[in-house]
């Protein structure tokens, strides 16, 4: 047999010889088992057939009888090993084809021939397309192994999958093959090593767990990231090691920062309505937005970047005697209901309990003093006179805009970076700032106060239909767009939304007013907070998507400005009933709640405005950033001007003034990027051993056939399902259920359209559930994994009262579309 030095063209080579920089070659389980057994482990002998023979694509007879007979016959299990198999960001397992228990050289052929046509069979295939791998450039390999005749097998996971804590191992273990474990067949035995002494209970004992746990900690070390390892106890109580692949479902664990662990980190993203991960140069941007938020409340907190996400390290704040006892009510106002609850659970672990001799830090008592005395005569100020409030206010949005236009003297690149590293003087204007915390806590008040007299869904119901909000402005701007539109309706209902776009670039689309709405609006987008991402007035694909979906309303009364004007009257006529009965109950509570319910339908609509602001600047930063990236395109230092965004504004320094090649880097981390927008889920809440913290709450009770989540818009709505991940391209009739990660003003254009929301993260009070409140549809937030567990068309109700979201097993489309509100459809 030749080495594989003699060239690439090999179609056998013995697993002794393969190392793991073949992959191109022998595939990746291959190379790993080759690795695994090059540094001592115990591998079952065997042979592969290379990805040469393959592309041949003929079974290399001679070689692989050859090989069979030094093996010395007898049984041997057949595995794909393919070039894109056993990789940090996407494992196939289950993919494609396994043979266990294959004798004589006929059936050892045709094992690797099912090995091969598994490369194109249907779930590799979807496995690629999910996972953005070209079907052109992967090529199978077929290891050849000695079957070992297990007494016990199963897996080891060198971090624990079902929780992420990295110092914890997981054993799972069954009597006889393996395969019972891997496919679920039979009960298994379960074992968590977490550096105690392990305890015996069954199969293993504490020996032969021992022996696990070194040898996953060898192989994690080895390959430099946790790893999902399938082993074997043989008869005579040898541990065989049958394969070794990335863990890659874990989400990426803190940062070592060499401070006292355990630390707590509370994901931020969400509270701007974000799952995605942000670009490098929007993280920059997002983490002083976040500080800035925080400081609001009197709140320094550390934004780190986990995954692409805004991470806060909340453990000094958790530890502390004073600043421990805001955490839950900070949480519940603006973090949501997930994240309030994991804060709870944080807050009554002994390990984050408050230091001993702890005492405020005197060095930012003085300034949280004078914070604290510039809030308090804001919000006093506000809810005195609230129309003062909202003139101020709006005139400080005017003023923004203007102060956003670049000076006309930027001509070079270097002038450009210089204009973007500029601190923004005006950020968090008191005129903005405190209207909106004015706003939101006559908003959150009242729930506390009418304890007992009023229910949430009543509360909720009085915060619907509120004015002065400019994401609902624009909204309803698009709505009238679409009406005036209506002579180009075929067209704009028949053409791709892209090709909309693309003609509405080449002026060869009829004037259907989009000029006007995209110089008031052309500033916004989905995950708007994220520099790297385009605005809308660069590429309205989604708002001809949203047009297309308002001209599919068809009945008047779904009418979106009336479903509004329906929502503000239904909500004046709530509050004064609410009011009444709570001053007859409780005088002066309810005279309280009463005043602050009044003032949060003049000022609670405000809080979508200090965003919309700042997101002029931000517009303006991003154009600046792309005609830098396009000097250094042209400069050879890029590949393409939007992959600045790919850089830090160091990076970018670097290129400009030194003339730094970046592209490498550029290429790297948009691989990262794409790998993280296919992650189904972010956890709410990290500890810095990687333990998502939500995975260890106690399941809450859920009723037979719903999913548990919260109501965050008063009403009951039953309707199909429409799943979106995506706003850009979503096809919404009227009446859908709409069922979204998360949302942000980018988004709200489909509540239009919409019987109710349903949303996997969120707080009451942000973008999506206020929106919802405005049109009067139905909103339960915080429904874990909602986007898995509905499918697209299946009929569903969402009761906002109790916050359920039920399934049901009925036909997928109603004849007629659900009735919103607070009404139940038949």
């Amino acid at each position: 047999m030749r080495s594989y030095c003699e060239g690439v063209f090999m179609q056998v080579i013995t697993l002794s010889e393969v190392t793991g920089s073949m992959v191109d070659l022998v595939g990746g389980k291959a190379a790993r088992l080759g690795e695994m057994a090059r540094s001592g482990e115990r591998v079952p002998d065997g042979f592969c057939v290379t990805t040469a023979a393959h592309e041949l694509g003929v079974v290399p007879r001679a070689e692989v009888e050859r090989a069979y007979e030094r093996l010395g016959g007898g049984p041997v299990a057949v595995r794909s090993s393919a070039t894109a198999e056993d990789l940090p960001d996407a494992s196939f397992a289950g993919q494609q084809d396994t043979f266990l228990d294959v004798t004589g050289t006929a059936g050892v052929l045709s094992a690797i021939e099912e090995c091969w046509r598994s490369l194109h069979g249907a779930r590799a295939v979807a496995y690629r397309e999910a996972h953005g791998i070209d079907h052109e450039s992967v090529r199978m390999a077929v290891v050849v192994q000695r079957m070992v005749e297990p007494a016990a097998a199963g897996v080891l996971f060198t971090a624990n999958p079902l929780t992420g804590c990295r110092t914890e191992m997981l054993v799972e273990a069954a009597a006889g093959p393996g395969t019972a474990v891997v496919d679920g067949g039979a009960a298994v035995e379960r074992y968590v090593l977490d550096g105690s002494p392990p305890t015996a209970t069954g199969l293993l004992d504490a020996a032969r767990l021992d022996e696990l746990r070194d040898a996953g900690r060898r192989l994690q070390e080895r390959f430099g990231c946790p790893q999902d390892v399938e082993w074997a106890y043989d008869r005579q109580g040898r541990l065989w090691l049958l394969q070794s692949r990335p863990v890659t479902t874990l989400f990426p664990p803190p940062p070592e920062t060499g401070r006292p662990a355990p630390r707590v980190y509370l994901e931020f993203g969400h509270v701007q309505g974000m799952r995605q991960p942000a670009t490098p140069m929007g993280m920059s941007s997002l983490k002083s937005l976040v500080a800035a938020m925080l400081a609001t409340f009197g709140l320094t907190v550390e934004i780190t970047d986990i995954g692409g996400r805004l991470y806060g390290d909340l453990t000094d704040l958790a530890r502390h005697p004073s600043t421990r006892k805001r955490l839950v009510k900070l949480m519940a106002v603006d973090f949501g209901p997930r994240a309030q609850a994991v804060m709870e659970h944080v807050l009554a672990d002994p390990r984050f309990a408050p230091l001993p001799g702890a005492r405020p830090d005197r060095t930012a008592t003085g300034p949280a003093l004078r914070t604290a005395a510039r809030a308090a005569t804001g919000v006093v100020r506000a809810l005195a006179r609230p129309e003062a409030a909202r003139a101020r206010l709006f005139r400080e949005v005017e003023r923004l805009r203007a102060d956003s236009v670049p000076p006309a003297d930027l001509r070079t690149a270097a002038d450009r970076l210089r204009y973007v590293r500029e601190e923004d003087p005006s950020t968090g204007p008191d005129d903005i700032v405190w209207p909106i915390v004015a706003g939101m806590l006559a908003a959150t008040l009242p729930a506390s106060l009418l304890r007992g007299v009023a229910e949430p869904d009543e509360i909720n119901t009085v915060l619907g239909g509120m004015p002065h909000n400019v994401t609902i402005e624009m909204d309803l701007a698009l709505w009238r767009l679409s009406r005036q539109a209506g002579e180009h309706r075929e067209l704009l209902l028949t053409t791709p939304p892209r090709e909309l776009a693309a003609a509405y670039a080449r002026g060869t689309l009829p004037d259907v007013g989009l000029a006007a709405f995209l110089d008031r609006y052309g500033h916004r987008a989905a995950a708007e907070v994220d520099l790297g991402v385009p605005r809308w007035d660069e590429d309205p694909t989604p708002v001809f998507a949203m047009i297309a979906n308002y001209l599919r309303v068809t009945d008047p009364e779904q009418a979106p400005d009336r479903r509004f004007a329906r929502a503000a009257a239904t909500a004046e006529a709530t509050c004064a009933q609410l009011v009444a009965r709570a001053r007859r109950r409780r005088p002066v509570r309810g005279r309280i709640a009463g005043f602050l319910l009044r003032r949060a339908r003049m000022l609670a609509g405000l809080r979508e405005a200090g965003k919309f602001a700042g997101l002029y600047r931000l517009r303006e930063m991003r154009r600046q950033l792309l005609l830098v990236g396009a000097e250094l395109a042209g400069r050879g230092l890029l590949a393409d001007p939007g992959d600045i965004m790919f850089l830090t504004l160091d990076e970018a320094h670097t290129a400009v003034h030194d003339g730094a090649d970046h592209r490498s880097t550029v290429a790297a981390r948009r691989a990262t990027h794409r790998r993280e927008l296919r992650r189904p889920a972010v956890p709410v809440a990290l500890l810095s051993d990687g333990t998502d913290v939500e995975a260890v709450l106690p399941p809450a009770p859920t009723p037979d056939g719903a999913l548990r989540g919260v109501g965050a818009a008063a009403g009951r709505a039953t309707g199909p399902a429409r799943v979106v991940h995506d706003p850009a391209t979503a096809h919404v009739e009227p009446g859908d259920v709409l069922v979204a990660p998360t949302t942000d003003p980018g988004w709200t254009p489909l509540f239009l359209t919409a019987a109710a929301l349903v949303t996997e993260t969120g707080a009451v009070m942000a973008h999506g559930p206020t929106v919802a409140r405005e049109y009067g549809i139905p909103a339960v937030i915080c429904v874990p994994d909602a986007t898995a567990r509905i499918r697209t068309g299946q009929l569903v109700t969402v009761d906002a009262a109790v916050g359920t979201v039920t399934l049901h097993p009925a036909p997928a489309r109603a004849t007629e579309p659900p009735l919103v509100g607070g009404a139940t459809s038949p």
